[in-house]
């Protein structure tokens, strides 16, 4: 089994920054893709970023291009997601993911991820 433990989340305000970590334990998540997928209140999951194994492939939704980016630190088993200039319509729970593969796919597919974190609140507002 994978444990994923999100951490990085709070409230900050319209054009401020946060990062988030995703600490991964049990099984070896090097040979995992991570993603990070995201809930607002009253919508459905939505695929924020994903990174390969590697780290070679990242892949970013539409919504957050330019302004988040994805990175990992195999050696310390932790998948980062940078948030830069956020915006109200960034609010949510963050959540860490992984599926049982090693890439990413284009676009999110929830059924895809076998792994799931707890989740980590985001609130960006003045």
């Amino acid at each position: 089994q994978l444990q994923l433990v999100e951490s990085g989340g709070g409230l900050v305000q319209p054009g401020g920054s946060l990062r988030l970590s995703c600490v991964a334990s049990g099984i070896r998540s090097d040979y995992l893709a991570i993603g990070w997928i995201r809930q607002a209140p009253g919508k459905e999951r939505e695929g924020v970023s994903c990174i390969s194994s590697r780290g070679g492939t990242t892949t970013y939704a539409d919504s957050v291009k330019g302004r988040f980016t994805i990175s990992r630190d195999n050696v310390k088993n932790t998948v980062f997601l940078q948030m830069n200039n956020l915006k109200p319509e960034d609010t949510a729970v963050y959540y860490c993911a992984a599926p049982a593969r090693s890439w990413c796919r284009e676009s999110y597919i929830g059924s895809d991820y076998t792994y799931w974190g707890q989740g980590t609140q985001v609130a960006v507002s003045s």
